[in-house]
């Protein structure tokens, strides 16, 4: 009797287990999925596939402006739509508009359209135009775990290659040098801007704030899956001890406390602790 039970309650937590996983049916998916298609039919059948030198003249311009605005270089969110969306011409660019394979997660409130992936019928975001994709493209980097990339230069593309793989973006181990090669292929590198360094303390300190005020509002997803090491902060030209206090929503007072500092003086090249 007593191995009946356990039986009874192993088959129990495995189809709990299996059908947490499958959050939705696959009848289910492909009804949501039509009705998708069906909404979108007019912009599904004048899609044209597109070459990759098509693809980069066509948004080549909201990357850089999503760079101006958030220091992601150009060529790094054209390598990765490129990669992504098989230069525009994959199921998910051209029946929801994503470009960039992000998936729902828990905070996405919008249409959502299933493909297996890492899961049978996983959940991906679905926007009204490529537009949409790219700048949500920039606000899905604007967590915790990314932050630290917002701190390179906006033109440092090999940086930004490595540590969007270090911060647990992707799991393929040669994503940095799938990225890197499509930018040298097609130099994308043209595209990306130098900035100056009062210039990049603005960016960073308005980006990071921006990071900072929903550092603890859940934001889970499927990309995510690491959180790199952020509680070491090197100290940079024009930077002060106020400006890192606000970059990582600590006070100033706890900044000298943990790093045992008798004043507010700081100096280039110093380590400082910012997470208590």
């Amino acid at each position: 009797m007593r191995r009946i039970y356990t039986l009874l309650v192993t088959v129990l937590l495995f189809t709990s287990c299996s059908a947490h996983k499958n959050a939705i049916s696959t009848s289910k998916a492909r009804k949501n999925n039509k009705a998708i298609q069906k909404r979108n039919r007019e912009s599904i059948a004048a899609h044209k596939d597109l070459t990759s030198l098509e693809y980069i003249e066509r948004f080549k311009a909201i990357a850089i402006q999503e760079m101006n605005s958030y220091g992601i270089p150009a060529s790094i969110t054209l390598a990765q739509g490129l990669f992504e969306s098989g230069s525009g011409n994959s199921d998910l660019a051209k029946f929801a508009n994503n470009h960039f394979g992000i998936k729902c997660g828990s905070t996405w409130t919008g249409e959502s359209y299933y493909k297996n992936d890492d899961n049978e019928n996983d959940c991906f975001r679905v926007y009204n135009n490529p537009e949409e994709s790219f700048r949500d493209h920039s606000e899905f980097l604007k967590k915790k775990n990314y932050a630290r990339l917002f701190e390179l230069d906006k033109n440092d593309f090999n940086g930004w290659a490595y540590g969007l793989k270090a911060c647990g973006y992707a799991t393929n181990p040669k994503y940095p040098q799938l990225l890197l090669n499509i930018i040298t292929k097609y130099q994308l590198d043209q595209y990306d801007r130098p900035e100056g360094e009062i210039a990049k303390i603005k960016r960073e300190d308005r980006v990071l704030g921006e990071i900072n005020q929903t550092v603890n509002q859940p934001q889970q997803d499927s990309i995510t899956k690491t959180t790199p090491d952020d509680k070491i902060y090197t100290v940079k030209q024009g930077d002060t001890l106020y400006n890192i206090s606000k970059r990582f929503g600590i006070t100033v007072d706890d900044l000298k406390e943990l790093n045992k500092l008798p004043d507010t003086g700081i100096k280039i090249g110093q380590k400082l602790v910012v997470v208590k």
